[in-house]
C-alpha cells in the first residue's frame, strides 16, 4: 500500500478512516455507510476501483457520471502531468490559451450557435452562472423548473432542484421559482408567461429516478421558450458528453437550448470543471456592457482545461458515444430480463445510453441489493431525488464483458434480496 496512506494494516486503515468520517466529516454518513458495507478506496484504473484489502470492483456507479473515461485514463493524466511542470493554475492577469482552446472546442462540438463558454468548478456552479445570466439577459426575475429534477445544492441550483427533503431546511429560497411535471409539455405551457426568464430541464432526469422524457418533449419546451421570450437552460451536467448515447442529451430532439451547462465528465474524471455554454445573444445581453459581472477564480484553471481537452480527444478517438450507445442497449436490456424475473423486485428498467435506472418495488429492497453488489464486485448508487431507483452509469469505455459481468451480479442480489426480504408492501 502507498504510503499516503499510512496505516499499518487494512483494517487500522479501514478503523482510521471510519473514526475521522464519524468524528470530522459526517457522522450520520459514516454510519449508514459502514452499515452498507462500504469499504475504503484505495486505487482506480479503468472500470475498477480496488479497496483498502485488495478486492476489486467494478465501477457501475461511475462517480454519479464523473468516470467517463473510466479512472485515470491515461491520456488525460499525461496531459495534466504535462501541464503542472509548465503552471498549475493561472495568474488571471494574461491570457489563458488552453481556457481559450477549450472554449473554442466546446463552441465546435456543441448544437447550433452556442458558442461562449464560462468555465467553473462544479456543475452547481455551472447553474448558478446559467440562472444569473438567464435573469440577467432577459430583464425577469423568474424560472420554472420541474419537479423531481437535480440541478445542485447550492443557493440558486437547490432552488430550481424539485425534491422538497432537500429544499426545505434552507428555505426561503430564491423567490420566483415555479416547478412542473417534468415531460407535461402542456403544464409547462401553462406556466411560461412574461414573467419568465429560464426554463430550466434535464434531457433525462438523472436524480429524479432515470426519467426519459416522451420524444419531441424538448422541441416542445424549445417552442414554448421560443413563444414567450424565456431562455431555454439545457442542464447537460450529467447527461452530456456521450452519456445517453449521442453526444448531448438535447440531440435527441435535435434541439438547440439557448444555454448548455456541463460537469462531471468534461475533464475525463480526472480534474474537476464545470461550464455553461450560451449563444451569444443571450450572453452579449447580460454581459457585454459588464464583463466581469460573473467570475470564478479556480475556473478555466490550466489543469482543469488540460485535462478537458485530453477528455474530449479521448471521447472522440475511441468512439466513446457509440459505445455508449451500444453498452447502453446490453446494459438495459440486461436489466429488463432481471425485471422480468423478479417483478415483485423490480417495477422497471429504464434509460437512455450508459444511464440505466432500476425502478424497485419498495425502497427496502435497495438496501439489500446494493451491499449485495458490493459483496459480488459491483459498485451502484442511488438516485437523490428517487430512493426507489438504483443507478447504473458505467464508465463510457466499459466493455461487453464487463456489462455482461455486472448484469450477473446485479441478477444474484435481486435475488437474493427476494429471499431475505420476500415481497414487501
Amino acid at each position: 500500500m502507498s504510503p499516503l496512506y499510512g496505516a499499518a494494516s487494512p483494517a487500522a486503515l479501514f478503523d482510521e478512516v471510519y473514526e475521522n468520517y464519524r468524528k470530522y466529516l459526517n457522522p450520520p454518513l459514516a454510519r449508514v455507510m459502514k452499515l452498507s458495507g462500504s469499504p475504503v478506496e484505495v486505487s482506480a484504473e479503468g472500470c475498477i476501483i480496488t479497496d483498502h484489502a485488495g478486492k476489486t470492483y467494478l465501477d457501475f456507479a461511475g462517480g454519479y457520471g464523473v468516470f467517463t473515461l473510466g479512472h485515470r485514463h491515461p491520456r488525460v493524466v499525461a496531459a495534466v502531468k504535462d501541464q503542472l511542470d509548465r503552471m498549475a493554475l493561472s495568474g488571471r492577469t494574461m491570457f489563458n490559451p488552453l481556457m481559450g482552446r477549450l472554449a473554442k472546442r466546446l463552441a465546435e462540438l456543441a448544437p447550433g450557435d452556442l458558442s461562449i463558454s464560462f468555465f467553473a468548478n462544479s456543475g452547481t456552479e455551472a447553474v448558478e452562472g446559467a440562472l444569473k445570466l438567464a435573469r440577467a439577459a432577459t430583464k425577469r426575475p423568474a424560472i420554472v423548473a420541474t419537479h423531481g429534477a437535480f440541478h445542485g445544492k447550492t443557493l440558486g441550483a437547490l432552488s430550481a432542484s424539485g425534491r422538497d427533503a432537500f429544499r426545505d431546511p434552507f428555505l426561503p429560497l430564491l423567490a420566483g421559482v415555479r416547478h412542473v411535471a417534468f415531460g407535461d409539455a402542456a403544464a409547462l405551457r401553462a406556466v411560461v408567461d412574461a414573467n419568465v426568464a429560464a426554463v430550466i430541464v434535464e434531457p433525462v432526469q438523472g436524480e429524479g429516478g432515470v426519467n426519459v422524457p416522451p420524444a419531441g418533449y424538448l422541441r416542445d419546451v424549445r417552442a414554448i421558450c421560443d413563444a414567450a421570450g424565456a431562455v431555454m437552460i439545457a442542464d447537460e451536467v450529467q447527461t452530456g458528453l456521450g452519456r445517453c448515447g449521442e453526444l448531448f442529451g438535447c440531440d435527441r430532439d435535435g434541439v438547440v437550448p439557448d444555454v448548455m451547462t456541463l460537469a462531471k465528465g468534461l475533464s475525463g474524471g480526472v480534474v474537476p470543471i464545470g461550464a455553461y455554454v450560451a449563444r451569444p445573444a443571450v450572453w452579449n445581453a447580460a454581459y457585454a456592457k459588464q464583463p466581469l459581472l460573473h467570475t470564478s477564480t479556480f475556473g478555466g484553471n490550466e489543469l482543469a482545461c488540460a485535462a478537458a481537452l485530453a477528455a474530449l480527444d479521448v471521447l472522440r478517438d475511441e468512439d466513446l458515444v457509440a459505445n455508449a450507445r451500444a453498452r447502453g442497449a446490453q446494459l438495459l436490456a440486461g436489466a429488463q430480463a432481471t425485471a422480468g424475473r423478479y417483478p415483485a423486485v423490480v417495477a422497471q428498467a429504464r434509460g437512455a445510453g450508459l444511464l440505466v435506472g432500476v425502478e424497485l418495488r419498495s425502497e427496502g429492497y435497495g438496501g439489500t441489493i446494493i451491499p449485495e453488489l458490493l459483496k459480488r464486485g459491483v459498485t451502484a448508487a442511488w438516485t437523490l431525488n428517487a430512493q426507489r431507483v438504483i443507478r447504473l452509469e458505467p464508465p463510457l469505455i466499459v466493455s461487453a464483458a464487463q456489462v455482461e459481468t455486472a448484469l450477473a451480479a446485479f441478477d444474484a442480489a435481486v435475488a437474493s434480496a427476494f429471499e431475505q426480504l420476500g415481497t414487501l408492501p
